[in-house]
């Protein structure tokens, strides 16, 4: 067994979690075992049960400080402005980089939200909602102010994520994009489908590199 994780309780909750993650997004919640999860921590499979009381919760966990965690980062890396163009660039931004830094967090949010109990589930697509609502209610400050031209605000909220979210997996560091051009791409494409007239160039980097600073990788 590889080497255990120190006394430190923090720490291993940590590791677990992140261990979780890694071989939850490699083969699936069903096929993952605790015991799996406590070697490559390196810990005995009873450790796990100090933080977590089963596996289902254990995801549960995960699923909820992912949604948290995009919340409180979103609340923090928010312009100060009611410009609902520049909020709506700035949140394209935000969503880009966390989704590219958290692939993995992502893909079993998605994934796996099938594999709650209906309590659970409804917890989580709370949060979930929470975020939703963030994009519903640019769009909509967007329409009132004559911004965007949208026939419906939620549908749009729908296939605008849809489109962001799917970036991670797809986009590689290294490739023909880099993450600001990327995430000026998606900036044009999400204006359009918004409605609004192109961002300049020139903005949209300025949005994407407000960003930066904001985000920084957590464990799950």
């Amino acid at each position: 067994m590889a080497r255990t994780t120190g006394s430190d309780g923090a720490r291993t909750e940590e590791a677990i979690r992140e261990a979780a993650v890694a071989l939850i997004a490699a083969r699936g919640f069903e096929a993952t075992t605790l015991r799996e999860i406590a070697d490559k921590v390196g810990v005995q499979p009873g450790t796990i049960y100090r933080y977590f009381p089963s596996k289902a919760q254990l995801l549960v966990a995960l699923l909820v400080e992912h949604l948290e965690y995009l919340l409180a980062s979103w609340a923090t890396a928010q312009p100060r402005t009611d410009d609902p163009v520049e909020r709506l660039r700035a949140l394209v931004a935000f969503h880009i980089r966390s989704h590219t830094l958290r692939r993995r967090e992502v893909f079993v949010a998605n994934m796996e939200l099938r594999s709650l109990s209906p309590g659970d589930r409804a917890r989580v697509v709370a949060l979930r909602r929470r975020y939703e609502d963030m994009l519903t209610g640019i769009l909509r400050d967007g329409m009132a102010r004559g911004a965007f031209r949208l026939p419906d605000a939620r549908i749009a909220t729908f296939a605008i994520l849809a489109m962001l979210t799917g970036v991670g997996a797809w986009y590689r560091e290294g490739g023909r994009l880099d993450k600001h051009a990327l995430i000026d791409t998606y900036t044009r494409l999400t204006l359009q489908c918004a409605g609004a007239e192109p961002a300049p160039v020139a903005a949209t980097a300025r949005a994407a590199r407000r960003q930066a600073p904001s985000l920084t990788k957590t464990t799950a």
